[in-house]
């Protein structure tokens, strides 16, 4: 028998949809993923705001940084097809427990931010612990965010192969390890493994990347395509 895939809506749906948005979002969980993967950063005042770049230019009709902007001139914004920049509270709503949200940390102050939604969403709307997973570049955000919420699963995202391999991830005490499909190979992935670790390959789209990294043994797959996978 085939090993599970956990197949990860990446942005959502972005191959189909503007990316973070609720509709990039319905449309993956239309397409049946496991799990969506988002972005967030904090903005001027305070808000939790799902959106991939440090400034608003490339993925909506403004410019500047996101976090230099209001709640409110954020969302003035047109984040393509009319779609608003959304709060995480608002795709939590949407994905109503149905898959896993995995949210990665981008901004300053994403750390505690994140763990407040979360916490409210576990205490108050009946989400459990493993409905999510928190990951990043950034691994002291991802360390302070373990710290405040050491039983939500973390992943560390990598760009490249670390000398250590996956020891970075052990010392986060995290559950996954993303890479590049650009740097994964099958002694990393062993590496992983034998360390305790899950390994999530990004962002893989066309199929015969699709095949090659599903040979390697690995545990999940961020798409823009997600019925690709």
């Amino acid at each position: 028998m085939d090993k599970k895939i956990l197949k990860i809506g990446h942005r959502g749906a972005m191959g189909h949809e503007p990316e973070n948005t609720l509709r990039s979002f319905k449309k993956a969980l239309a397409l049946n993923v496991d799990a969506i993967e988002l972005d967030v950063y904090v903005c001027k005042t305070g808000e939790l705001v799902v959106i991939h770049d440090d400034k608003v230019d490339r993925t909506t009709n403004g410019i500047g940084y996101t976090e230099d902007k209001t709640f409110v001139e954020l969302r003035q914004l047109d984040a393509g097809k009319g779609e608003l920049i959304p709060t995480l509270e608002e795709v939590l709503d949407l994905v109503d427990k149905s898959v896993i949200v995995n949210i990665e940390l981008k901004g300053r102050s994403t750390a505690i931010a994140t763990y407040h939604v979360i916490d409210k969403y576990i205490k108050e709307k009946g989400w459990s612990e493993l409905d999510f997973m928190v990951s990043s570049f950034d691994h002291h955000e991802l360390n302070k965010f373990k710290h405040l919420y050491p039983q939500i699963p973390i992943g560390v995202l990598l760009e490249g192969v670390p000398l250590s391999y996956a020891d970075c991830a052990v010392e986060l005490n995290a559950q996954s390890i993303n890479l590049s499909l650009d740097f994964i190979n099958q002694d990393f992935v062993d590496d992983a493994h034998q360390k305790g670790l899950q390994v999530y390959v990004y962002t893989v789209n066309d199929y015969d990347d699709i095949a090659k990294v599903k040979e390697l043994n690995i545990d999940g797959i961020f798409c823009n395509f997600p019925e690709r996978l």
